[in-house]
Protein backbone atom coordinates (compact mmCIF):
# COMPACT_ATOMS: atom_id res chain seq x y z
CA UNK A 1 0.00 0.00 0.00
CA UNK A 2 1.66 3.43 -1.07
CA UNK A 3 2.14 5.84 1.49
CA UNK A 4 -0.56 8.36 0.27
CA UNK A 5 -3.44 5.66 0.28
CA UNK A 6 -1.77 4.85 3.72
CA UNK A 7 -2.23 8.31 4.98
CA UNK A 8 -5.75 8.88 3.91
CA UNK A 9 -6.97 5.68 5.98
CA UNK A 10 -4.76 6.70 8.74
CA UNK A 11 -6.66 9.77 8.95
CA UNK A 12 -9.96 8.16 9.06
CA UNK A 13 -9.25 5.13 11.63
CA UNK A 14 -10.03 6.49 15.74
CA UNK A 15 -7.55 6.19 18.31
CA UNK A 16 -7.39 3.24 19.90
CA UNK A 17 -9.97 1.38 17.94
CA UNK A 18 -10.66 -1.83 17.06
CA UNK A 19 -10.15 -2.89 13.55
CA UNK A 20 -10.26 -5.68 11.20
CA UNK A 21 -9.03 -5.90 7.54
CA UNK A 22 -10.80 -7.66 5.23
CA UNK A 23 -8.14 -9.25 2.13
CA UNK A 24 -5.36 -8.01 4.85
CA UNK A 25 -2.72 -9.64 2.66
CA UNK A 26 0.83 -9.64 4.24
CA UNK A 27 -0.56 -7.67 7.37
CA UNK A 28 1.28 -4.11 6.72
CA UNK A 29 -2.20 -2.12 7.21
CA UNK A 30 -2.56 -3.51 10.88
CA UNK A 31 1.15 -3.01 11.04
CA UNK A 32 1.08 0.45 10.55
CA UNK A 33 -2.40 1.23 12.06
CA UNK A 34 -1.05 -0.51 15.12
CA UNK A 35 1.84 2.07 15.55
CA UNK A 36 -0.06 5.22 14.48
CA UNK A 37 -3.31 4.53 16.24
CA UNK A 38 -2.86 1.91 18.75
CA UNK A 39 -5.56 -0.05 17.24
CA UNK A 40 -6.69 -3.56 18.26
CA UNK A 41 -6.24 -5.25 14.15
CA UNK A 42 -7.37 -8.38 12.98
CA UNK A 43 -7.10 -10.01 9.44
CA UNK A 44 -8.64 -12.12 7.14
CA UNK A 45 -7.10 -13.25 4.70
CA UNK A 46 -7.34 -17.00 2.09
CA UNK A 47 -3.39 -16.72 0.60
CA UNK A 48 -1.45 -19.23 2.96
CA UNK A 49 1.78 -17.16 2.40
CA UNK A 50 -0.28 -14.00 3.03
CA UNK A 51 -1.02 -15.13 5.70
CA UNK A 52 2.45 -16.53 6.88
CA UNK A 53 4.06 -13.10 6.66
CA UNK A 54 0.97 -11.71 8.74
CA UNK A 55 2.02 -14.04 12.09
CA UNK A 56 5.78 -13.29 11.17
CA UNK A 57 4.76 -9.56 11.56
CA UNK A 58 2.51 -10.58 14.46
CA UNK A 59 -0.59 -10.10 13.34
CA UNK A 60 -3.83 -11.94 14.23
CA UNK A 61 -4.99 -13.27 11.59
CA UNK A 62 -7.76 -16.05 10.31
CA UNK A 63 -7.89 -17.98 7.05
CA UNK A 64 -11.39 -17.36 5.52
CA UNK A 65 -12.77 -16.79 1.88
CA UNK A 66 -14.69 -13.27 2.53
CA UNK A 67 -17.27 -14.27 -0.16
CA UNK A 68 -18.66 -17.86 2.43
CA UNK A 69 -19.42 -14.89 4.85
CA UNK A 70 -16.75 -14.03 7.79
CA UNK A 71 -18.78 -15.88 10.77
CA UNK A 72 -15.57 -15.81 13.29
CA UNK A 73 -16.10 -12.30 13.77
CA UNK A 74 -20.03 -12.19 13.96
CA UNK A 75 -20.81 -9.84 17.47
CA UNK A 76 -17.31 -8.59 18.20
CA UNK A 77 -18.31 -5.39 17.75
CA UNK A 78 -15.67 -4.25 15.42
CA UNK A 79 -15.14 0.30 14.95
CA UNK A 80 -14.25 -0.30 11.57
CA UNK A 81 -13.32 -2.39 9.09
CA UNK A 82 -11.36 -2.30 5.90
CA UNK A 83 -10.99 -3.58 2.64
CA UNK A 84 -8.51 -2.23 0.38
CA UNK A 85 -8.11 -2.98 -3.38
CA UNK A 86 -10.23 -5.91 -2.93
CA UNK A 87 -13.92 -5.62 -3.36
CA UNK A 88 -13.36 -6.02 -6.91
CA UNK A 89 -12.18 -9.87 -6.55
CA UNK A 90 -15.31 -10.96 -4.42
CA UNK A 91 -17.84 -12.82 -6.42
CA UNK A 92 -20.53 -10.67 -4.12
CA UNK A 93 -19.18 -7.61 -3.52
CA UNK A 94 -22.52 -6.23 -2.43
CA UNK A 95 -22.98 -8.98 0.05
CA UNK A 96 -19.44 -8.27 1.45
CA UNK A 97 -19.91 -4.08 1.95
CA UNK A 98 -22.92 -5.38 4.09
CA UNK A 99 -21.40 -7.65 6.22
CA UNK A 100 -18.58 -5.65 6.67
CA UNK A 101 -21.61 -2.94 8.05
CA UNK A 102 -22.80 -5.04 9.74
CA UNK A 103 -19.42 -6.43 11.89
CA UNK A 104 -18.42 -2.62 12.11
CA UNK A 105 -19.73 0.49 12.54
CA UNK A 106 -17.96 2.15 9.66
CA UNK A 107 -16.39 0.76 6.83
CA UNK A 108 -13.22 1.75 4.78
CA UNK A 109 -13.26 0.78 1.09
CA UNK A 110 -10.24 1.43 -1.54
CA UNK A 111 -10.85 0.46 -5.59
CA UNK A 112 -9.85 0.58 -8.70
CA UNK A 113 -12.03 3.16 -11.42
CA UNK A 114 -12.25 1.33 -14.38
CA UNK A 115 -13.97 4.39 -15.75
CA UNK A 116 -10.51 5.82 -15.75
CA UNK A 117 -9.40 7.49 -18.77
CA UNK A 118 -6.53 4.96 -19.70
CA UNK A 119 -8.45 1.49 -19.10
CA UNK A 120 -10.99 3.45 -21.63
CA UNK A 121 -8.59 3.95 -23.67
CA UNK A 122 -7.36 0.65 -23.96
CA UNK A 123 -10.55 -0.60 -24.37
CA UNK A 124 -10.85 2.01 -27.41
CA UNK A 125 -8.02 0.10 -28.50
CA UNK A 126 -9.45 -3.26 -28.22
CA UNK A 127 -7.80 -4.51 -25.31
CA UNK A 128 -8.97 -5.05 -21.71
CA UNK A 129 -6.97 -2.32 -19.78
CA UNK A 130 -3.50 -2.77 -17.74
CA UNK A 131 -2.72 0.25 -15.59
CA UNK A 132 -0.89 1.14 -12.58
CA UNK A 133 -3.75 0.23 -10.71
CA UNK A 134 -5.33 -2.84 -13.08
CA UNK A 135 -1.70 -4.37 -13.71
CA UNK A 136 -2.24 -7.99 -14.63
CA UNK A 137 -3.50 -9.74 -18.03
CA UNK A 138 -7.33 -10.19 -18.08
CA UNK A 139 -6.18 -14.03 -17.79
CA UNK A 140 -4.42 -13.44 -14.85
CA UNK A 141 -6.04 -11.36 -12.66
CA UNK A 142 -7.74 -11.82 -9.61
CA UNK A 143 -10.96 -9.12 -10.54
CA UNK A 144 -13.95 -10.45 -10.86
CA UNK A 145 -16.13 -7.21 -10.45
CA UNK A 146 -14.47 -4.17 -11.89
CA UNK A 147 -16.40 -0.96 -11.34
CA UNK A 148 -16.67 2.77 -11.98
CA UNK A 149 -16.00 5.39 -9.83
CA UNK A 150 -19.57 6.47 -9.83
CA UNK A 151 -21.03 2.46 -10.29
CA UNK A 152 -19.75 1.99 -6.69
CA UNK A 153 -21.40 5.27 -5.17
CA UNK A 154 -24.84 3.97 -7.31
CA UNK A 155 -24.56 0.87 -5.26
CA UNK A 156 -23.62 3.06 -1.60
CA UNK A 157 -26.78 4.52 -2.50
CA UNK A 158 -28.87 1.97 -3.51
CA UNK A 159 -27.92 0.00 -0.58
CA UNK A 160 -28.56 2.71 2.28
CA UNK A 161 -24.93 3.29 2.67
CA UNK A 162 -24.11 6.84 3.69
CA UNK A 163 -20.43 7.84 2.00
CA UNK A 164 -19.25 10.08 4.98
CA UNK A 165 -16.30 10.87 3.24
CA UNK A 166 -14.67 9.92 -0.24
CA UNK A 167 -11.00 10.35 -1.86
CA UNK A 168 -10.54 10.32 -5.55
CA UNK A 169 -6.78 9.73 -6.27
CA UNK A 170 -4.75 10.05 -9.51
CA UNK A 171 -2.37 7.42 -11.04
CA UNK A 172 0.32 9.08 -8.53
CA UNK A 173 -2.06 8.56 -5.90
CA UNK A 174 -2.66 11.95 -5.40
CA UNK A 175 -5.96 14.19 -5.15
CA UNK A 176 -5.51 15.65 -8.11
CA UNK A 177 -7.79 18.79 -9.39
CA UNK A 178 -8.85 16.83 -12.53
CA UNK A 179 -9.37 13.93 -10.34
CA UNK A 180 -11.97 15.84 -7.70
CA UNK A 181 -13.54 17.64 -10.93
CA UNK A 182 -14.23 14.55 -12.88
CA UNK A 183 -13.20 11.70 -10.71
CA UNK A 184 -15.03 9.22 -13.22
CA UNK A 185 -12.48 10.28 -16.11
CA UNK A 186 -9.58 11.22 -14.26
CA UNK A 187 -9.41 9.01 -10.70
CA UNK A 188 -7.89 6.06 -10.78
CA UNK A 189 -8.96 4.96 -7.35
CA UNK A 190 -12.15 5.78 -4.69
CA UNK A 191 -11.41 5.56 -1.21
CA UNK A 192 -14.28 5.81 0.92
CA UNK A 193 -15.37 5.89 4.33
CA UNK A 194 -19.16 4.31 4.77
CA UNK A 195 -21.69 4.01 7.51
CA UNK A 196 -25.29 2.62 7.64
Amino acid sequence: MNRSLLKIIDNWVPENSKVIDLGCGDGSLITELSKSKNIIGYGVEVNAEKIASCIANGVSVVQEDIDDGVETFNGMGFDLSVMASSIQCLRNPNLALENMLNMSKKTIVTLPNFGYWKCRLGLLKGSMPITDNLPKTWYETNNLHLCTIKDFENLCTDMGFTIEKKRYLDIKSKESFFAKLFPNLFAAEGVYLLSK
